[in-house]
């Protein structure tokens, strides 16, 4: 290893010393490559920010099962299913609760614009709160009230003097459902690409804004298990034992994420804009480092035939070109990052979606980055081999 690193050292880097010699040429192709590392880190952040924003909620249930009707598509879009499921689910060994849980996508009338727009309600039981959010625990007889409801702070939209008069005890209401709604407290989720923000309510509460929802039925059945028992294990059990029941699926809390993160992947166009929208970046970059190699091959064709003519192997030319793609592939990186760093601070600003750079996605964009730069060597360097003395001179 040591003989190898000293002769790294005394080795000449001639793909430097080439890229270098020109150094708009070099600034060009550098901007090229960055602009291929932004377009992949844009998608894939939107991309992550689809996924993450779609199952905060989800990650933050108190139920180690969940069921839900096989008509549902996602957290928006649950249907219904009897409530005998969830009192079948308490003869299950293992089972300690199997709570009811109601939600639905409302328009509502922003406090502070009177504008609408579009939030999801979500109703449970208020003496077993649905979501680990210590806010929402604080202020969870609040919701007992009639028509009253808990406020997501970080929803979409203007609202700080509405949130400011919350928090200083100030009484403030809107419309819902042709209801006066009070706004006794609030909370912190985030927005999603489905709905602006969330509020919660008790279940009694969400019947009353929405009559027309059967009392004896639940979109969600959220239920917790005795300590010592394994979820994947009862899941099985419970499947089991509602063998029959054509209305109802059982998942794991992680089966529910993964549901929802495939709902977006898969039965959306939005999934697959973000997927597409990598690949081109991909592409593009692959297209912008082949131009600049192939040129910077081309400029140099005489002198690979020269040193072919002293004894040189195709190895050592292609390891010059490669050399070439590598350096591209990491300087072109850096400002790639960074303005991509800065665009998702602005992103996130405008718009409460969960966007941030993190270090499994730049080592992924940066192996990608050098894959796409090697294809590229790879393609640029068959005139190379090609090279013949002869013909050069």
């Amino acid at each position: 290893m040591i003989g190898f690193i000293q002769q790294l050292q005394r080795r000449t880097p001639l793909g430097w010393l080439q890229l270098s010699r020109q150094k708009g040429r070099l600034l060009v192709a550098l901007s090229g490559v960055a602009f291929a590392d932004l377009l992949m880190l844009m998608q894939l952040g939107f991309q992550n920010a689809l996924f993450s924003s779609a199952t905060r909620l989800h990650d933050t249930l108190r139920a180690d099962l969940v069921l839900l009707s096989p008509q549902a598509l996602n957290l928006q879009d649950l249907s219904t299913f009897t409530r005998r499921r969830l009192y079948q689910a308490m003869d299950v060994p293992g089972v300690a609760t199997a709570e009811p849980m109601y939600n639905s996508l409302v328009t509502w009338r922003n406090p502070q614009t009177r504008l609408k727009t579009q939030v999801m309600i979500i109703g449970f039981n208020p003496d077993k709160p649905a979501f680990d959010l210590p806010e929402v625990d604080k202020h969870i007889d609040a919701i007992k009230l009639p028509d009253t409801i808990l406020f997501d702070e970080a929803t979409r939209g203007t609202y700080e003097k509405v949130i400011a008069q919350i928090k200083q005890g100030q009484t403030v209401t809107t419309e819902i459902q042709g209801r006066t709604i009070t706004i006794a407290d609030v909370f912190k989720v985030g927005a999603s690409f489905a709905a602006d923000g969330t509020l919660m309510t008790s279940d009694q509460n969400f019947l009353r804004l929405f009559p027309r929802q059967d009392s004896g039925s639940a979109n969600l059945g959220l239920i917790r298990l005795k300590p010592g028992y394994e979820p994947e294990q009862v899941a099985a059990e419970l499947k089991y034992h509602l063998r029959d029941a054509a209305d109802v699926k059982v998942f794991t809390k992680q089966e529910f994420i993964d549901f929802e993160k495939a709902y977006w992947q898969t039965n959306t166009p939005i999934g697959f804009i973000f997927s597409l929208g990598t690949a081109m970046g991909f592409i593009v970059g692959v297209i912008i480092v082949y131009q600049v190699l192939s040129t910077d091959v081309n400029a140099h064709m005489k002198e690979y035939a020269t040193f072919k003519a002293m004894g040189y192997r195709n190895f050592f030319l292609l390891t010059v070109v490669f050399e070439e793609a590598i350096i591209l592939a990491v300087l072109g990186f850096i400002p790639g990052a960074a303005i991509s760093t800065g665009l998702y601070a602005l992103t996130r600003n405008a718009t409460n979606l969960p966007l941030y750079m993190t270090v499994a996605r730049v080592v992924q964009v940066q192996v990608m980055t050098i894959i796409m730069c090697m294809i590229s060597g790879a393609v640029a360097t068959r005139k190379v081999q090609s090279a013949d003395p002869a013909d050069m001179f």
